[in-house]
């Protein structure tokens, strides 16, 4: 099977088993969508949640944030992975915001990825929900997935950003990021499945009799 028929199986597929792709990470508007894709990393999103529903409830604005202090923030935050340095971020980025941004997030990828803990692929994340750019962010998920499906070396998640951007068209980047990720933790998870067992696997590859090693990201 060529490449191109797989993109259109997985295009297909996954549309019909996530027809709807609402945002995983609890927010109250683009703030605070930020300050949850920041404090995503290395934690799941259901901690994160957990976490941020009462921290959101004090501070929810970049000024609010600031007022809060480091410290509450830590006190809200505390059960996350890295929980200091997250912290120390969300103050520092939430002080450049109100004086700088005028207590609004920018929307550029370079001033985003100037913000204190704000990487390239949380810049994708909220360039994507927050202000509808077209993006596909590269999360372990997505990563893993593209190489099960060959559709990526997998060398590092710039290189398989760039490959699935080349492959999938650029309508659907913002959809096919969360549907991919919503397949590989229901379906393809790193255990679950080894490019052999899942659904979507069997049908890109139905031959296939060996387990698919792949690249961490």
């Amino acid at each position: 099977m060529k490449k191109t028929e797989r993109v259109k199986i997985i295009i297909k597929r996954l549309q019909e088993i996530y027809p709807e792709t609402p945002i995983p990470l609890y927010h109250q508007n683009d703030f605070t969508l930020l300050v949850a894709v920041a404090l995503s990393a290395q934690s799941t999103d259901k901690k994160v949640n957990e976490l941020t529903k009462e921290l959101f409830m004090v501070a929810s604005s970049a000024e609010e944030m600031l007022k809060l202090g480091e410290k509450k923030i830590y006190i809200h935050i505390k059960q996350l992975g890295l929980a200091k340095t997250k912290a120390k971020n969300i103050f520092n980025l939430s002080k450049i915001i109100f004086e700088k941004f005028d207590n609004k997030i920018p929307n550029t990828f370079k001033e985003l990825e100037s913000l204190p803990g704000v990487g390239h692929k949380t810049a994708s994340v909220v360039m994507s929900q927050a202000f509808g750019i077209p993006t596909f962010p590269v999360d372990t998920h997505i990563h893993r997935l593209s190489q099960r499906w060959g559709l990526t070396s997998g060398k590092n998640v710039k290189q398989t950003e760039m490959d699935l951007k080349r492959l999938f068209p650029k309508n659907l980047w913002n959809k096919l990021h969360l549907q991919i990720i919503f397949y590989g933790r229901e379906y393809c998870s790193a255990r679950g499945c080894n490019g052999t067992i899942c659904r979507l696997c069997k049908e890109l590859y139905p031959s296939r009799n060996k387990p698919v090693i792949y690249l961490k990201a």
